[in-house]
């Protein structure tokens, strides 16, 4: 369990708190390109770490993300005229670009204009892939992008779903390194001998979790019994400060991205990618299907009210009790719904000093000491987090495999290369420490049974 500080210390996100601050200097997925589809046009509400936004794009197709009030008399710019490459408040006629500097005070004479003094909160954003990328934090220029593998492929190679989560950010991605929810929350019926439903049969529902601390977070493993001379390994990764990435299938790659929006709500990207090929629109359509079961539900221009699947805490995320009898270990429709209704029944913000941990979940223990380690050293003497300036240790993919059971894991994983013309193994990247900014820790192997 955590203590009281540690959990406020690492679930608060808003303005001058440790963690907003940290999340700051990294680059963060914002907006999908095909929530401002056209040069000029209608402005977005956007919120992201506590601060209230609006997005836009100009005339040139720059993506702007301005603060939502305007710096004169603090009327709001989602209402304001996007035209001729800037954003101009409806309330007086001051106009902004994408970098927030005032080119336009109509309702001063000339000879009293005062805009080239204003610089309007604006925050720099980038495209890729068909995101939209913002960085919040303070430095003039901007931090290199991660060079995470479905960010640099074309659009046509992966997929997201965006989901709007009514709980903190904390409880979602810890969600997405559980190593042993997946044998129970996302596992279907089958008969028994007497023809009674059981639990799906596998021969391991406690997996073993081996952990690498790593410079951009850790690589971890678990492993079942594939039979009695072999394990069955999936190897995983969690990247600084909420990227996990995991093993799909052959040649697809699956990616989250946890982004708070505020302490209490936080959206979900949710991805698939196929780093050899374009996905086929079937496969697009059959991902969003399965993920957002039902649709979303309507939308106005509040982003609270955004990105939200049907499927709810007022419906019961579609939870079908005859089915969980007959068909389905929880009864909710899989797969992400399941996790919602968890992560989001945990509270708005869980109480971490009333849980008790066990082995399996060492994955959640490994990244809470990344975190904590990370944001103090931050805090208390300024320490670059991992990854911020070192773009290319993002560069690695997750796996899985059969082994025998007297072969090193680590070694096995060799052979999982990282993206296309690369020379680096990711297996070594799991080793290279030397960059590593939260402590000067020696690199740790853990294991939990």
């Amino acid at each position: 369990m955590l203590s009281r500080e540690d959990n406020e210390l690492l679930t608060q996100v808003g303005p001058g708190t440790p963690m907003g601050s940290l999340f700051r200097e990294y680059w963060l997925p914002t907006l999908l390109s095909s929530e401002l589809p056209e040069r000029d046009g209608r402005p977005v509400r956007v919120r992201v770490l506590g601060e209230n936004l609006v997005a836009f794009r100009d005339t040139s197709g720059r993506i702007g993300m301005l603060a939502d009030r305007c710096s004169h008399r603090c009327a709001p710019l989602y209402f304001g005229r996007n035209e001729e490459d800037g954003l101009r408040c409806v309330y007086h006629g001051w106009k902004y670009d994408v970098t927030g500097r005032c080119v336009d005070m109509p309702n001063e004479s000339p000879e009293r204009s005062f805009k080239d003094t204003i610089q309007h909160t604006a925050y720099p954003c980038q495209e890729r892939s068909g995101v939209v990328w913002t960085y919040m934090g303070p430095r003039k220029a901007p931090p290199p992008m991660p060079a995470l593998e479905w960010v640099t492929l074309p659009e046509e190679h992966h997929v997201t779903a965006k989901i709007t989560e009514d709980c903190n950010w904390l409880q979602i991605l810890e969600g997405d390194v559980d190593s042993s929810h997946g044998g129970f929350l996302h596992t279907t019926l089958e008969p028994d001998e007497a023809g009674i439903p059981r639990l799906r049969k596998e021969q391991d529902r406690s997996p073993h979790v081996k952990l690498r601390k790593t410079d951009y977070g850790f690589v971890y493993a678990k492993s079942r019994e594939a039979d009695a001379r072999h394990y069955y390994w999936k190897f995983y990764q969690f990247l600084m400060p909420a990227f996990v990435i995991i093993p799909g299938g052959p040649e697809r790659i699956m990616y989250r991205v946890t982004v708070p929006i505020d302490d209490q709500h936080t959206t979900f990207w949710n991805g698939d990618y196929t780093p050899s090929r374009p996905l086929t629109a079937e496969q697009r359509h059959q991902f969003i299907e399965a993920r957002v079961i039902g649709g979303y539900s309507p939308a106005t221009s509040d982003p609270l009210s955004m990105w939200r699947p049907l499927a709810n805490a007022g419906n019961d995320y579609f939870l079908d009790y005859a089915a969980q009898r007959t068909e389905r270990f929880s009864g909710i429709p899989p797969v992400k719904l399941q996790d919602i209704a968890m992560t989001e029944g945990e509270g708005p913000v869980m109480d971490r000093t009333q849980e008790h941990l066990g082995q399996t979940d060492g994955a959640i223990i490994e990244m809470r000491e990344i975190l904590l380690e990370t944001v103090r050293a931050f805090r208390e003497r300024g320490a670059t987090p991992p990854g911020v300036d070192v773009p290319d240790i993002y560069q690695v993919r997750p796996g899985s495999t059969i082994l025998p059971k007297d072969q090193d894991w680590l070694e096995a994983a060799r052979g999982l290369r990282t993206t296309p013309g690369q020379a680096v193994l990711w297996a070594e990247g799991v080793n290279r420490v030397a960059r590593m900014t939260v402590a000067g820790n020696e690199p740790r192997s853990r294991s939990y049974r």
